[in-house]
């Protein structure tokens, strides 16, 4: 018999720098902001990853992380102690694992590789287009993941109550970040993944359901889903990605802008902050697109570019200020001092913000981050 090895470690990420950014519209107050802001790049945050061997291969294995702003040291995640991830769970190599507690979906799991700005850096990221893949956490969730199976891993969580945000546009229907007794009065979710990695190639997929609150009058809940494909391939002078995605009866919409300080929030239709919202909206009809690529400039510095689009084919009605589709141009620099140390540089233009007509965002900003 073989005596057990266990292990905690401490890890986390400081990120900030300075940013400057304008928002204007038909239907807001333009606004301009030059200002310290935080976790551009990755989102502030500090945890714990621990580590026992049980033998025959099995082990438990437990992560909790939570985000903060640098600022002024405040809780992010709704003020969750830790909002990022809170989990624990068993894992073999043979099988995969199996985890319950605070999670990410499948789509924030396999995406990020596809993002050319790697789920950072605001509106510049793929979640900015692509709600679901965007570093988005789900509460009370059971989830598997197979062992890698020559390249191929898949993927498949429940959540019994989601503890988002939610909002609704359905007559008497209700909606609460609280949890009942009742398994209908909770938001409940299911999340799928695959993904296959071999040399170059990368692709993935995701797909997520969500079960809202049953309409008391009604009796009646909606169910909006989302599905989301994408690839990316290294040519080691270039690497290309694209994606697509479409969402039916709402939207999920992981973290905000992804930034925290004084200039936070540029985007009011994401609000602040860093809460997870989900939108039952039985109008609600649209397609993601993702066009991507990274060229390395050397081993130390790479630029990053992209181009996303939500093509809005919702009927909202004649009276609606919504309804256009949102277009987002954004560059991206990174030169890495160390393996855990790098600066950056970016730059985003975004046009009919959260699909408003005639609603323009531009952010930019300089920064150093990190991790240890």
């Amino acid at each position: 018999m073989t005596s057990a090895q266990s292990s905690v470690s401490l890890y986390g990420i400081v990120d900030g720098g300075l940013s400057y950014s304008q928002m204007t519209g038909d239907y807001i107050r333009d606004k301009t902001n030059l200002g310290l802001a935080y976790g551009m790049q990755s989102g502030n945050r500090i945890g714990l990853r621990g580590l026992e061997d049980m033998g025959s291969g099995n082990k438990l294995a437990f992560q909790i992380e939570n985000g903060f702003d640098l600022g002024n040291g405040t809780l992010e995640q709704g003020s969750r102690l830790f909002g990022r991830q809170a989990w624990f769970g068993v894992e073999n190599n043979s099988w995969g694992y199996g985890r319950m507690g605070r999670q990410y979906n499948f789509a924030t799991d396999y995406f990020g590789e596809i993002d050319p700005f790697a789920m950072g850096f605001g509106q510049a990221s793929m979640g900015a287009a692509f709600g679901s893949t965007n570093m988005y956490s789900m509460s009370n969730t059971i989830k598997f993941q197979s062992s890698n199976m020559s390249g191929f891993q898949l993927g498949a969580g429940y959540s019994f109550a989601v503890g988002a945000i939610p909002f609704y546009y359905q007559p008497n229907a209700f909606g609460t970040t609280d949890y009942n007794y009742i398994s209908s009065e909770n938001n409940r979710q299911v999340t799928l993944g695959a993904k296959y990695a071999s040399g170059p190639l990368y692709m993935a997929a995701s797909f997520d359901k969500l079960y809202g609150t049953t309409d008391p009058i009604n009796n009646s809940g909606m169910n909006p889903f989302v599905w989301n494909i994408g690839a990316s391939y290294d040519f080691t002078v270039v690497k290309f990605s694209l994606a697509y995605g479409q969402s039916t009866g709402g939207y999920l919409r992981g973290q905000t802008d992804g930034m925290s300080g004084p200039n936070e929030g540029n985007n009011p239709y994401w609000g602040t902050g860093s809460n997870e919202m989900l939108n039952f909206d039985y109008r609600t009809k649209t397609s993601s697109y993702l066009v991507g690529l990274t060229i390395p400039l050397s081993a130390s510095s790479r630029v990053f570019a992209s181009w996303t689009f939500i093509d809005d084919n919702t009927d909202y009605g004649p009276t609606s200020a919504t309804g256009a589709s949102q277009s987002a141009y954004n560059l991206g620099y990174a030169h890495d001092f160390t393996s855990r140390t790098n600066m950056y540089a970016f730059f985003s233009q975004m046009n009919n913000v959260s699909r408003n007509t005639n609603t323009r965002s531009m952010v930019s900003g300089v920064g150093i981050r990190h991790m240890f």
